[in-house]
């Protein structure tokens, strides 16, 4: 799935949430979805979510996008 985020920069986000941003120890990798693209410029502010079958862990993957969201924002 390919999910546009309040971001400037997708890839910059995606590297805060790995190198910078938990919650309880967690945190989720996303993948920049320019890359997905043959568009040049196309998926700037966009993610790749490779999402799994248990809701609960979907569920707390995307609580972790939205609190690594805020945090991105206030740094």
């Amino acid at each position: 799935m390919i999910a546009q985020l309040p971001v400037v920069d997708a890839e910059d986000f995606c590297r805060f949430m790995l190198e910078k941003f938990e919650d309880k120890g967690e945190t989720v990798m996303l993948a920049p979805a320019e890359g997905f693209y043959l568009t040049p410029g196309m998926g700037v502010n966009q993610v790749r979510i490779a999402y799994v079958l248990n809701q609960e862990s979907l569920k707390r993957a995307v609580e972790l996008i939205r609190l690594g969201l805020v945090k991105y924002h206030n740094e």
